[in-house]
């Protein structure tokens, strides 16, 4: 597959770039997104959360009436999860999210993402570019020039550039990244993804 480079001005260079098929022409492993997509989300969560059972809250344990003869259910104190400001029953403990996934499978699941993007026509390659400052405008300025304005972008960098990445922050639906860091998630949650030409070449070493 053959894609022609643009420039930031939304024109074709007249360049080309030739896809590797074993990156972005595989045929895609939907299970393999599934499980590298499930464990990236896994390790963002905090597990932190917390909710205190009877043996933790504050209160009194003195038998609040007695056993029989009252007509209602029997209580042992004022704990009891059946009462407001009792203890919660089997509620939740900080835990660990994450898992593991083999490297293999996350190779698998990154090229399968590619794939389904390039079937679906929804890369574009540009042609290196630099910002002199952070511009937020300037940015805008690309992806209008792209018609991809207001639509979910990633933008892929062969390395990290400050500029572009500040240019970028505020925007909604616009994300940035680098060659190295890229994952599954951020593949299949992005509408249309923007690569630089370095970036290409750095995906198909890493992929393939």
């Amino acid at each position: 597959m053959e894609l022609a480079v643009y420039n930031i001005s939304g024109k074709e260079t007249g360049k080309k770039v030739k896809l590797n098929k074993k990156v972005f022409g595989a045929e895609p492993n939907d299970h393999a997104i599934y499980l590298d997509v499930k464990q990236y989300l896994a390790n963002q969560r905090q597990g932190t959360h917390k909710a205190k059972e009877r043996g933790e809250i504050t209160g009194s344990t003195r038998k609040i009436k007695k056993q029989k003869g009252t007509g209602t259910a029997r209580a042992g104190s004022i704990k009891n999860p059946l009462f407001r400001s009792g203890g919660r029953v089997f509620g939740p403990e900080p835990r660990d999210y994450s898992f593991k996934l083999n490297k293999k499978v996350k190779r698998v699941a990154r090229v399968s993402a590619l794939s389904h993007m390039a079937k679906s026509k929804n890369i574009t390659v540009l042609e290196d570019f630099n910002f002199d400052a952070p511009k937020t405008k300037q940015y805008l300025d690309m992806l209008k020039n792209l018609n991809m304005k207001g639509q979910k972008t990633l933008l892929v960098l062969n390395e990290a550039n400050q500029n572009i990445y500040l240019s970028a922050r505020n925007l909604e639906r616009t994300n940035v990244t680098t060659a190295a860091n890229l994952n599954t998630y951020q593949i299949m949650n992005a509408g249309n993804i923007l690569m630089v030409e370095s970036s290409v070449k750095e995906i198909e070493n890493t992929l393939s």
